[in-house]
């Protein structure tokens, strides 16, 4: 909210449009809350404007692209998903962010969600390395834990 205060959709739609992505070629979906709203209210906006993709680009984050795929295929399985985020060094994406363990936190909560959404039947379920999951009880022992989901 403090980095977007008019919402995502809207700041990302102006910011195209500085880059010259003519304003018609936009449509805007602001009221998604979550990745799964994304998914499924985008659908809608485009469903509404008569168009049915056959393959959906999905940007996130870089920490990200696991569990947005995982999403929208569970939600949009009929169409070819493409993932793309910022390539961004690690340590760049640390002083982008400014706070070291807010980074850590949600790489800690977002692969909680990985693990977790599809027990929900919010994802698709995908295979965690036995390695990865040691690190992340690791760091949630450790402390970082202030963007988990409620057990």
């Amino acid at each position: 909210a403090k980095v977007f205060p008019r919402g995502e959709a809207v700041h990302f739609r102006e910011h195209a449009i500085d880059l010259d992505v003519p304003a018609s070629a936009i449509l805007l979906e602001p009221h998604a809350a979550n990745t799964g709203q994304n998914i499924t209210l985008a659908r809608e906006v485009l469903a509404d404007a008569g168009i049915t993709p056959e393959k959906v680009l999905l940007v996130s984050k870089p920490y990200m692209e696991r569990r947005s795929y995982a999403t929208a295929r569970k939600l949009w399985p009929e169409v070819e998903m493409v993932c793309a985020s910022e390539t961004l060094e690690f340590d760049d994406y640390l002083k982008s962010i400014g706070d070291e363990k807010l980074v850590v936190d949600m790489l800690v909560g977002d692969l909680q969600r990985v693990i977790e959404y599809p027990k929900l039947g919010f994802a698709i379920e995908q295979e965690v390395p036995e390695d990865v999951h040691a690190a992340y009880e690791s760091l949630i022992h450790a402390g970082f834990t202030s963007r988990l989901i409620a057990s």
